[in-house]
């Protein structure tokens, strides 16, 4: 699931599409936080995720 949803991030990104890059992220954020408290993957990635996620879109 979180793949999944990095994955439509990227391809928004990629895309050159800020609205759907931001829909994308908006809709990824949720995920990522609950993988990092479940313990699926570190909170500093989930964190480091968003940051970048976050910056590429502005950068849009």
């Amino acid at each position: 699931m979180m793949r999944t949803r990095v994955k439509q991030v990227f391809a928004a990104l990629d895309a050159g599409d800020k609205s759907s890059a931001e829909t994308a992220y908006r809709e990824a954020v949720p995920v990522l936080d609950h993988m990092a408290r479940k313990g699926l993957i570190h909170k500093n990635k989930a964190a480091r995720y968003k940051s970048r996620f976050n910056s590429r879109i502005q950068a849009l």
